[in-house]
């Protein structure tokens, strides 16, 4: 029997962000994901940060901006933590899979500095 997919820290998979509200991200989006396997699989709920390759965010002190697909700037926005229920939004892998190891540290560094987890 093949074991079901269940999102890991550090993937980037595909979430629709619908419904939302005010200047949360809509449609579906990269999220890259910051919780553990583990906490995924037992409360089918995903904690990330959306992605995004839109250039406004070229100037945001809150975007790890790096290199995506075809060359395309790409966007971690760390000021927009998101908790999904993956599983009812049917989420899935991104092509991508998972971020460098670089670029994920600096995404929680960036996190860390807006709501202060540990000093």
């Amino acid at each position: 029997m093949a074991k079901l997919w269940v999102p890991d820290r550090r993937e980037i998979i595909w979430i629709n962000c619908s419904p939302h509200t005010g200047k949360e991200m809509r449609d579906i989006h990269p999220l890259l994901v910051l919780s553990p396997k583990n906490f995924n699989a037992r409360t089918s709920i995903v904690i990330g940060l959306p992605m995004t390759s839109a250039e406004s965010n070229d100037d945001n002190p809150f975007a790890i901006k790096f290199q995506g697909a075809r060359s395309k700037a790409s966007y971690v926005l760390c000021h927009q933590p998101k908790s999904f229920d993956w599983r009812q939004r049917g989420a899935k892998l991104h092509p991508w899979k998972k971020i460098s190891d670089e670029i994920f540290d600096a995404a929680c560094e960036t996190l860390n500095q807006i709501v202060m987890i540990s000093g």
